[in-house]
Parts: structure tokens; C-alpha cells; sequence
């Protein structure tokens, strides 16, 4: 069956998180699938105790690490059940060896873990992100078209890197040029809605700022909640009507952090 809770978290660097918090963290989930974007470590890399937890949990883990810069993003997904396949990458070739995409099958979804590139306006990284979106959409598009053929819905967790709208940034004004918040990116995630893709968070957290998902390392940014809500969890429109509840996993205090994005955890109804 489709999974019924499922995080995801960017855990900025798997290594310097396992020394924070994160392995305790994932020890006392309830999530039956945990994704995860800049993991930084490949295979060989993760530290130890994330690898004893995962044997302890029962964790079957689908990496992908990024192939073009050692130390660099990286994607996974953990599953409390065997995955019956894994795939990496969104079927661009500039992309596919860089750690952004894996998706695994279950037997009723497929779920997948994405790290969208973060730009910066009116650079080339931001024209990397721009030709991201445009494969990615195309692969989201053909995903949800196989998969549907196939009697499986469609869940994509991760660190999409866009706030969609004004809501979703505490600070909007002083962002209208950021990346992350430029038009042509907020109409992008607005398309995928239109397309019949669900942001489970926000329809079952419709008239609220937030709730955010990252705040800056800088300043107070932490301590007055001004942040962003760019970790989404978008579904297919059968999974996305059984979604019950979702939170935020925000931490208590600015020193019990192990990442500067907090877990976004979702709970969906049995079918």
C-alpha cells in the first residue's frame, strides 16, 4: 500500500547533522518513508551512526549521490519497505549525475525525493534552475502519466527552493528579485498546480503565513520566524485527498537545529 507518513528534510550535509540531532531524530520518526536532499556524502561517506540506524530500523536507503562534485547536493529515500525499483535523475543529461532526483516505486506510489537547484537572479545559476524547471516539469508530467498506467499515485518530497506565494515568505517585499521568489518561478509552481499537482501542505494549512521550513543561519532569522516554506510535499490527486495532517517539525530552540530547513512530516488516511 501507499506509505501513510512521510517526511522530508534537508539535512545540509548528512555528516555534520548526524553530530547535531538528526540520527536521534530519524531513530524516534514514525514516518514509514523519510526523504532527504543535501545529503553531501556518497555511500562509502555516511557516518556511522547513520548507518546503524538505518540497520536498526529496518531502513532500506535509494541514494543519489552527486557524480559531477564530490561533497556537493545529494538525494535519498528511506523506506521501511523494499522499494521494487529505484531511479535517478529526471532524464536530462546535465542534470542526472548531480544528486538532485531519485524516485523509488512502492507498491501503490511512487515517491521521490528532489533538490531543486537554488539559483541566484540574473546569474547562471539561475539559468541552470531555469532549465531545470523546464525538464523537470516535462519528467513530472511523464511520471505522473506511467505511473497512473501503472495503478500508482505520485508523491515528490523535497527542497523545491521556491516559495510559492506571498505566504510562504515572511519577508516577500524585500524578496521580489530573489531567487525563489521571482515570477516566472512562482507561476512554474502555479502550472503544476493547474496540472492537477496537490501542495499537500498547503491545502490542509490554507489560511496561515507559513508554515516555514527554513530560516537563514544569519541574524535572528531563527528566533523571529522569518522564514521560508520552500519543502513541499506535492501528490497526485488520489494520495493528495487522503492527506489528514501535516506539520512542520520545527526545532524548540536555535541551538537544537541539526539543519537550517526543519522536517516537513505528512500523515495520509488509509484507502
Amino acid at each position: 500500500m501507499a506509505p501513510s507518513t512521510v517526511s522530508t528534510v534537508n539535512v545540509n550535509g548528512v555528516r555534520a547533522a548526524a553530530t547535531k540531532g538528526f540520527v536521534e531524530w530519524l531513530a524516534a520518526t514514525g514516518a514509514d518513508v523519510v526523504c532527504l536532499q543535501e545529503v553531501r556524502a556518497r555511500p562509502e561517506e555516511l557516518p556511522a551512526a547513520f548507518r546503524d540506524e538505518i540497520e536498526r530500523g529496518g531502513w532500506h536507503l535509494a541514494q543519489a549521490p552527486c557524480e559531477s562534485a564530490k561533497g556537493r547536493s545529494g538525494v535519498a529515500v528511506l523506506s521501511r519497505e523494499a522499494p521494487e525499483s529505484v531511479r535517478v535523475g529526471i532524464g536530462a543529461a546535465e542534470f542526472d549525475d548531480s544528486g538532485r532526483y531519485v524516485e523509488i516505486d512502492l507498491p501503490e506510489a511512487t515517491v521521490a525525493s528532489l533538490y531543486l537547484p537554488k539559483g541566484a537572479a540574473g546569474t547562471p545559476k539561475q539559468e541552470e534552475k531555469d532549465r531545470f524547471l523546464v525538464a523537470f516539469a516535462e519528467h513530472l508530467a511523464e511520471r505522473r502519466e506511467k505511473s497512473a498506467a501503472d495503478g500508482r499515485e505520485v508523491l515528490v518530497c523535497g527542497d523545491w527552493n521556491i516559495a510559492p506565494a506571498e505566504a510562504d515568505i515572511r519577508n516577500w517585499r524585500g524578496n521580489l528579485g530573489s531567487s525563489g521568489f521571482l515570477p516566472h518561478e512562482r507561476a512554474w509552481m502555479a502550472e503544476l498546480g493547474a496540472a492537477g499537482w496537490a501542495d499537500v501542505v498547503r491545502a490542509l494549512h490554507p489560511d496561515v503565513d507559513g508554515p516555514y521550513t527554513w530560516w537563514s543561519y544569519r541574524g535572528r532569522a531563527f528566533d523571529n520566524d522569518a522564514g521560508w516554506r520552500i519543502d513541499h510535499v506535492l501528490a497526485t490527486p488520489g494520495l493528495a485527498a487522503r492527506a489528514e495532517h501535516a506539520a512542520v517539525e520545527r526545532a524548540a530552540t536555535y541551538d537544537t537545529r541539526w539543519s537550517d530547513h526543519a522536517p516537513v512530516t505528512v500523515r495520509f488516511a488509509g484507502p
